[in-house]
């Protein structure tokens, strides 16, 4: 029993380590500098240790966009309004846009290597999921009119690594995520649209 805790307990170490490693990398030379090999050797693991947790270079990354999206998903459920459950709708999406605005700003290099990385699986991303579900019960409940589905999609798709970083200047650090809003707040304030 204790030999098991101490493997759980190493395994957890060998996780940050890896996850760790993988944010250094992105931040010192981007998405096209962090690979399996360079990971598991600046986190004292081996390949294989990488290999059998995440799977490949995507699931690694898969990985690290999740860890920054946990605190999100939490608040969603569990959190106080208006993100949490309580608040008008339209507080919620705007809180949510927020929140999820300022994730994609302080992980932008994260963004774009992701998107590179799991562009053939970027819907079954289980972060991508979990937006894409919130957002379009939110837009549904304001706008049943609309295509909520199709809408959660779209705005989610503005989310792009590279876009948020040319809107994210030194000097306005928050004006992707204020786009973003007033986008969504237009969206809903349009007369009724009959999208087919």
């Amino acid at each position: 029993m204790a030999q098991q805790r101490a493997e759980r307990a190493d395994a957890a170490r060998n996780r940050r380590a890896v996850l760790h490693a993988a944010e250094q990398l992105l931040a010192e030379g981007g998405g096209e500098h962090v690979s399996l090999d360079r990971v598991a050797a600046l986190a004292g693991v081996g390949k294989g240790t990488v290999f059998r947790r995440f799977g490949n270079r995507a699931g690694l990354l898969q990985a690290l966009l999740e860890e920054r999206s946990r605190e999100l998903r939490d608040a969603i459920t569990n959190g106080p309004p208006p993100l949490g459950p309580g608040a008008p709708t339209r507080e919620r999406l705007l809180a949510f846009l927020d929140q999820l605005g300022a994730i994609a700003e302080g992980n932008a290099v994260l963004l774009s290597a992701h998107e590179q990385a799991c562009a053939e699986d970027k819907y079954s991303d289980p972060s991508y999921q979990s937006w894409h579900r919130h957002l379009r019960a939110l837009l549904a409940d304001e706008r049943p009119d609309l295509d909520a589905d199709f809408l959660a999609h779209a705005v989610l798709a503005v989310f792009d690594g590279d876009l948020i970083r040319h809107m994210t200047p030194p000097d306005d650090p928050r004006r992707f995520t204020r786009s973003i809003q007033r986008m969504a707040t237009a969206l809903l304030d349009r007369g009724a649209v009959v999208v087919s």
